[in-house]
């Protein structure tokens, strides 16, 4: 059996703000409503929901606007990963999402969370790559990620 909820807050990959979702209630029970995320959705929570919806309305915008900024900002900027390759050329590991979000703090000072990289797989080759990025409410912006061989000492 599943709970119908009502969402306080936006959570990933359920919903946003506002919206009454149907979840398992293991779900509910063990995250959503401990973690004040969601409540029960009654009759009574008509008002509570369209006061949520404008104010995520409101927020969106917001968040629009700081998304587009920062996609400017960060349009054509070049990032640069050194990484470790064998005799034949095969890079040791691979560069992940979690990887470009290290070298965004390190190398231009920006926070971003691994969920804006839009990695699949890791990248395993030497080169120029083009990486695609996903702001707040979908802002797409792209980046060139350089990854150089990293020079041992005495070469």
């Amino acid at each position: 059996m599943k709970n119908q909820l009502l969402l306080l807050e936006d959570v990933d990959g359920l919903g946003r703000s506002g919206d009454i979702v149907t979840v398992r209630p293991g779900f509910a029970r063990n995250f959503l409503i401990p973690k004040q995320k969601a409540v029960v959705a009654k009759k009574h929570l008509v008002r509570l929901q369209e006061r949520l919806r404008e104010e995520r309305a409101k927020k969106a915008v917001v968040d629009k606007a700081d998304a587009l900024e920062m996609a400017k900002k960060l349009e054509g900027q070049k990032l640069t990963a050194t990484m470790k390759f064998d005799a034949e050329g095969h890079m040791y590991g691979s560069v992940t999402a979690h990887d470009v979000v290290s070298l965004f703090k390190d190398q231009l000072g920006i926070e971003l969370d691994k969920r804006n990289i839009l990695i699949h797989k890791g990248i395993k080759e030497k080169g120029t790559h083009e990486i695609e990025l996903r702001l707040k409410e979908g802002v797409p912006a792209k980046i060139i990620l350089q990854i150089v061989a990293e020079v041992k000492e005495g070469q």
